[in-house]
């Protein structure tokens, strides 16, 4: 049995991979030549996102592949926005980060 504090960092992980997809798409929308409309929008378009289908509160629930789906696109988006930017090793490490981190919540069932 994995010890709860375990767990509790997992969950907290999570919610650092989340905030780090919002910045890889706002960095890499700063880093184009509209950086404020794409800086701006790419993230508040990700944050529309989650709110409407990723979060707990959101009007539309996604579950089972559909859930799979959404969050593969959600860190996809953050893994791509780096690797675009040109930041190649932080878009691999993001990419790790994820893979094992999501393989533990659905492990661990959170």
């Amino acid at each position: 049995m994995t010890p709860p504090p375990v767990k509790a960092a997992n969950l907290g992980v999570l919610f650092l991979i989340e905030l780090g997809a919002l910045a890889a798409v706002s960095y890499r929308g700063f880093s184009t030549a509209h950086p404020w409309l794409l800086g701006l929008a790419a993230p508040a378009t990700l944050i529309a996102l989650w709110a409407l289908c990723g979060s707990p509160r959101a009007r539309f629930k996604t579950r089972g592949w559909g859930r799979a789906g959404f969050e593969l696109a959600w860190f996809g988006s953050g893994v791509v926005a780096l690797w675009a930017a040109g930041a190649h090793g932080l878009a691999l490490g993001f990419a790790l980060v994820c893979a094992a981190s999501k393989a533990l919540a659905l492990k661990w069932g959170q």
